[in-house]
């Protein structure tokens, strides 16, 4: 079958960073964040403080990092996506409340679990003042944070999770200061315990409530949402709530309803639906008595990942602008209709917020390429028939009949494995008739990568040659959703943009660990599972990948496999035009790893000085060879845990 017509001309104009651009999908997931300049380099758009745009290349700041003795993995925040998130959530909801003619206003706050870490929460507190964006808290650690870094009173904080006393009274103490605290109901146990904690400390608590929709949610966090949920009131339970608040005269307490659907939900129909369950149980207990005015749709606002636009658990079928008429339009007729006050409208939309925030880069140690691309030797004079099969597979192979060989191909495998189990044939025999399959495997594998259709019985070789890139990174400590749940990451390289690449890879960590691979990228048609690269140069040692869009979530929920810490953090942004490195994290130390399960260096470095003299006195070693393991030792400790050049 005939080569595409695209590849077609590509060949005929060479290749340029237009193919990369359209090959690597940025254009569809960058979101004008991220492009390819004509050196064909990846770009970050960063903005000024007087409001000018720039696109820096990843790779100048590399160097700019090299320069300074920061070497990758190294996990780049970039402050100026961060505002833009907010920026652009807050303004596509004014925007619909002024379209829309709502009645009520807009005012989100950002989920400190999704990226707890204090530059995240600090830029939030600081740049969402103008929109008195605010922060949710599930765990006393986080409240602690937000109550540290966020003194505007007419922002919320909203507090979810598990509440013990503690949690309760820092809420309430945090209410008697002027902050904008609402203690959200998870289950009904909770309400006594906080009506009598508010009752010592003299304060009428603001209180919400967290409903069980019927509605599910939808893509991998379906689970969130519906009967099933962890978290949440039933509608009975809402009732009894409703009730007892009467009973003891503390139904004005209640003032905000939330419910939450999952997180990345794809579909807007999807969200729709659960709004207008949300919106319809809103009214109702309005129409009880509470005085309620707030409604909470918790999170859910997708991000793009693949680029696709669909309602695939990896993209999002609409924008933050569709979701927040959306939004504004389910509430605002279902208000209407039943004549209540239109409520101020709050999502917990991190994911959204934070997801473009980070990118995460590292070089590439070591290729091993796909078996089968090396010619297999001579066959000797006595070679037996089963050889003599596979070296006529391999002549006569070409595309019309690449199906039959690789049928032959198989079989003949199959026979020289259970010959060599018999004692039939010699390992180096067998090694021959390998090396015949693989090239065979290999040659067909480079006649389908020509053609435009894959015949299906062949799709599986397709995928199955590849080579594997050897990363210097630990995808259990930067990327671990990739791991857990397969999540898709955008995944490509940072330069060479203007040359084809001519491999497919799968990219393999350093951790010792069959698991420790990415082998599931962005396909505009599926998921790939495999990643176009270009060949490493000899010597090169300097060929960076980035995996973008890494700022929701990863950062906390690495672990420590192989004891593989924390990469190295450099905070970017724009300032006179040009980048300015700011909040720059050194990695884990081997030794700072080491403490983490239960190691004292000090006592590390002692035992490893009583074996080196030891040592010394059994003669295996001189004294000023002792002076150097020690100093190899220490030099160890100290280090990077990652691979340095």
């Amino acid at each position: 079958m005939a080569a595409s017509k695209e590849g077609i001309k590509q060949k005929v104009r060479g290749w340029s960073h237009h193919d990369s651009a359209d090959l690597y999908g940025i254009d569809d997931w960058g979101n004008g964040y991220f492009r390819i300049n004509k050196k064909g380099e990846v770009t970050v758009r960063l903005n000024d403080e007087d409001g000018g745009k720039k696109d820096i290349s990843l790779c100048d700041l590399l160097e700019g990092l090299n320069e300074r003795g920061t070497t990758v993995p190294v996990l780049f925040r970039f402050r100026d996506l961060l505002r833009s998130r907010i920026a652009e959530l807050n303004e596509s909801f004014r925007k619909a409340i002024k379209e829309a003619d709502y009645q009520g206003k807009y005012q989100g706050v950002y989920p400190i679990k999704v990226n707890q870490q204090r530059q995240v929460v600090e830029e939030i507190a600081e740049f969402g003042t103008k929109y008195d964006y605010g922060l949710e808290a599930g765990s006393k650690p986080e409240l602690i944070a937000a109550m540290a870094h966020m003194h505007n009173p007419n922002a919320y904080l909203i507090c979810n999770g598990y509440k013990d006393d503690e949690f309760i009274d820092l809420a309430l103490t945090a209410q008697k200061m002027g902050l904008n605290i609402f203690i959200v109901l998870e289950m009904p146990s909770e309400l006594d315990a906080i009506l009598a904690r508010a009752r010592k400390m003299d304060i009428r608590p603001n209180l919400g409530v967290r409903i069980k929709l019927a509605a599910k949610g939808s893509g991998l966090w379906q689970e969130s949402a519906g009967d099933k949920s962890v978290f949440g009131l039933n509608a009975a339970q809402v009732v009894d709530v409703v009730d007892k608040l009467k009973q003891m005269d503390s139904l004005d307490c209640l003032k905000l309803l939330h419910y939450h659907q999952g997180s990345q939900i794809p579909n807007i129909s999807v969200v729709r639906e659960g709004l207008t369950e949300a919106a319809r149980i809103y009214v109702d207990l309005v129409k009880e008595g509470a005085p309620l005015g707030t409604l909470d749709m918790g999170g859910g606002l997708a991000v793009d990942y693949d680029g696709s636009k669909t309602n695939f658990h990896s993209s999002c079928n609409y924008s933050i602008a569709e979701f927040a008429r959306d939004v504004v339009e389910v509430v605002g007729d279902m208000c209407t209709k039943y004549e209540v006050p239109h409520p101020t409208l709050v999502t917990e939309s991190g994911r959204a917020v934070v997801a473009y925030y980070s990118v995460l880069v590292f070089n590439v140690l070591d290729v091993t390429s796909a078996p089968g691309e090396e010619p297999p030797p001579d066959l000797p004079e006595d070679a037996p028939e089963l050889l003599k099969a596979f070296a006529d597979t391999d002549r006569t192979l070409a595309r019309k009949n690449m199906q039959e060989c690789y049928n032959d191909a198989c079989y003949y495998r199959d026979q020289l494995r259970a010959q060599f189990f018999y004692g039939n044939a010699t390992l180096r025999q067998r090694g021959l008739g390998e090396a015949y399959y693989w090239h065979i495997l290999s040659r067909i594998s480079r006649m389908l990568a020509e053609m435009e259709t894959i015949p299906e019985d062949l799709r599986e070789l397709s995928c199955s040659m590849v080579d594997f890139y050897y990363g210097n990174f630990s995808l259990f400590q930067s990327l671990p959703d990739s791991w857990a749940i397969r999540q898709l990451f955008p995944v490509m390289p940072l330069h060479r943009l203007n040359e084809r690449p001519t491999n497919k890879a799968v990219l393999a960590d350093i951790t010792c660990d069959c698991d420790g691979k990415i082998d599931h990228f962005i396909d505009r048609e599926d998921v790939a599972t495999a990643l176009p690269l270009h060949a490493i140069k000899p010597g090169e040692d300097d060929y960076y990948i980035g995996v973008f869009l890494v700022g929701a979530y990863q950062e906390t929920l690495g672990d420590l496999h192989n004891l593989l810490g924390d990469t190295n953090v450099v905070g970017v942004h724009l300032e006179g035009g040009r980048p300015v490195y700011t909040h720059e994290v050194e990695g884990d130390t081997v030794a700072d790893v080491l403490s983490y399960v239960e190691y004292d260096p000090k006592e590390l470095i002692n035992k490893f000085r009583t074996f080196a003299e030891q040592a010394v006195a059994d003669g295996k070693i001189s004294p000023s060879e002792r002076r150097r393991a020690l100093e190899v030792f220490r030099s160890g400790l100290n280090g990077y845990t990652y691979y340095e050049l």
